[in-house]
C-alpha cells in the first residue's frame, strides 16, 4: 500500500521533488516570458528601422533634369562679365524658363506656363549662378545643364516603376506627367547622390533642403555642454567622494543629484528660459544658450557614474600612496582619477549621446527657429537635428516625409556610433582587480 492509500503523510523526498518539479515548471516560464519579451522588443525594433529607411532611403537620392540653357550675354542680361555684382543679378531664372519653353515650345498661355516652370526648383536658377560664379567662361555658350527638379517631380520619378506604373502623382496634372515622360523618354531626367542633403541648411523647398546646418548646430551645442558639464561634474564627484563629510548637507546633495537625473528633461528647458533667457536676457537660438541648458541636464548623469568610477578604485591604491608620502591632491591626481577616467569618459560620452537627442529643452529656448544659414559659431542663430527633424515632420509636403527619415536615420547612426565608442572605452580601458 502506498503512503496516500494508507492514510500516512507524504514523505519528505516525495514532497520536496513535488516542490522541485513545481519551481522546474515556474522557472521554464519565467524564462519563456523573458525570451518572449525580447523577441517582441527586437520585433519592434526590426519594424521601426525597417520603416524608417523604407521611407528616407530615397531622400540620399535626387531628381535632376538637363536642360539646354543660353548662357549668352544677352540672354543673362549682362553688360560688363567682368562685373561680380552684374554676374550675381543676372537672370538666371529667366534663361531655365526659356530652355523650358524651347524643350517644349506647344506650350502657350500663363498659367500653363507657369506648371511648365515648376518642373525645376525655385533654387534651379541659383544652381546656375555658382556654375557660372565659379567659371565666367561659361558666359556666352549654350549648355547642357543639369538643375535639380521640383519636389513633386522628384517623388513622382522616385516612385515610378521601370515600366511606367505605380508612380505617386500627388498635385501632378496629367498634362505634367505628360511632359516628364517625354523628358523621361529622351534621357533628361536622373537620379543623382542627394549631396545637397549633406551640404546645404534648412529650406521651404524640400529639393533644396539639408541638414549640415543642424549638424553644425548639434556638433556647437555639444561642445559647449562637453565643456562645461565634464569638468564640473567630475569637480563635483572628486570632492564628494574624497573631501566631502558624511552628513546630512552632503546626503541632501547626493539625493537631490539622483532625483535630477530623473526629471524630465522639459524642466530643465524651462529652467534655461527662466535664468538665461529672461533672467540674464542672452539670446533665444544659440548654441551657447543651448549648451548651457544641456549642461544642466547632463551633469547629474557624468556626476552619477563619475562617483561610482572613483568608488570602483581599490582602497589599497590610496592606501599606497599615501604611504609613500603622496599628499590627498597627488593621490587622486596621479592615481585615482587616470584609474577612474574610462567609467568617467563612459558616462560622458552617454550624457552627451543623452543630449543629442534631446529635443524638449532647446524648444523652449528658441531653437525651433527657421535657420537657413549654416553657423559659423556659438553665438550664431541655429537649430539641432532633433528640432530639425520635429520641424520637418510638421512640414506638409510630401517630400520632406522621406526627408525626415533620412535625418532620423543619420541621428540614429550618431547615437549608435557614441554609445558604441561609451562600450569600446569601457572594455579596452578598464581594469579588473
Amino acid at each position: 500500500m502506498t503512503t496516500e492509500t494508507s492514510g500516512q503523510k507524504p514523505n519528505t523526498i516525495d514532497l520536496v521533488n513535488k516542490n522541485l518539479a513545481k519551481r522546474y515548471r515556474a522557472e521554464k516560464r519565467f524564462r519563456f516570458y523573458g525570451l518572449a519579451s525580447i523577441a517582441f522588443g527586437v520585433l519592434c525594433l526590426v519594424f521601426l528601422f525597417t520603416d524608417i529607411i523604407g521611407k528616407g532611403h530615397s531622400a540620399f537620392l535626387q531628381t535632376y533634369v538637363k536642360l539646354n540653357v543660353d548662357l549668352s550675354a544677352e540672354a543673362l542680361d549682362i553688360s560688363d562679365i567682368n562685373d561680380p555684382n552684374q554676374l550675381a543679378g543676372a537672370n538666371y531664372q529667366g534663361v531655365l524658363k526659356a530652355a523650358l519653353r524651347e524643350r517644349f515650345p506647344e506650350v502657350s498661355g500663363r498659367r500653363t506656363k507657369r506648371k511648365l516652370y515648376g518642373t525645376v526648383s525655385n533654387g534651379a536658377g541659383f544652381e546656375v549662378r555658382q556654375m557660372v560664379e565659379a567659371d565666367p567662361s561659361l558666359i556666352g555658350q549654350k549648355i547642357d545643364v543639369w538643375v535639380h527638379a521640383d519636389d513633386d517631380i522628384d517623388t513622382y520619378y522616385k516612385s515610378r516603376a521601370a515600366d511606367g506604373s505605380g508612380a505617386y502623382t500627388g498635385r501632378m496634372s496629367e498634362q505634367q506627367i505628360g511632359w516628364i515622360e517625354a523628358l523621361i523618354a529622351d534621357g533628361a531626367i536622373e537620379k543623382r547622390f542627394n549631396t545637397t542633403f549633406f551640404n546645404a541648411g534648412d529650406s521651404r523647398e524640400p529639393e533644396q533642403a539639408g541638414i549640415r546646418g543642424a549638424i553644425v548646430g548639434s556638433l556647437l551645442t555639444l561642445l559647449v555642454t562637453l565643456a562645461l558639464s565634464f569638468p564640473i561634474g567630475v569637480a563635483a564627484a572628486v570632492y564628494l567622494e574624497e573631501y566631502a563629510k558624511k552628513n546630512k548637507f552632503t546626503e541632501f546633495i547626493e539625493v537631490n543629484i539622483n532625483n535630477l537625473a530623473a526629471v524630465p528633461s522639459i524642466i530643465f528647458g524651462l529652467l534655461g528660459l527662466a535664468i538665461f533667457i529672461n533672467f540674464f536676457e542672452m539670446p533665444r537660438s544659440i548654441p551657447l544658450v543651448g549648451g548651457f541648458v544641456l549642461t544642466l541636464m547632463t551633469l547629474p548623469t557624468i556626476i552619477i557614474s563619475s562617483r561610482a568610477a572613483i568608488k570602483a578604485v581599490p582602497p589599497s591604491i590610496r592606501e599606497a600612496a599615501l604611504g609613500i608620502g603622496a599628499s590627498k591632491m597627488q593621490v587622486i591626481l596621479h592615481h585615482v582619477l587616470p584609474l577612474a577616467m574610462p567609467g568617467m569618459l563612459t558616462g560622458a560620452i552617454i550624457g552627451m549621446a543623452q543630449a543629442l537627442g534631446e529635443t524638449a529643452p532647446l524648444l523652449m529656448i528658441g531653437m525651433v527657429a527657421f535657420i537657413v544659414d549654416v553657423p559659423g559659431g556659438i553665438a550664431d542663430p541655429a537649430t539641432v537635428l532633433p528640432v530639425q527633424i520635429f520641424l520637418w515632420s510638421d512640414s506638409p509636403e510630401r517630400a520632406f516625409v522621406e526627408r525626415t527619415s533620412a535625418a532620423i536615420m543619420v541621428l540614429l547612426a550618431f547615437l549608435i556610433t557614441m554609445n558604441a565608442l561609451a562600450v569600446w572605452l569601457r572594455k579596452r580601458l578598464e581594469r579588473r582587480w
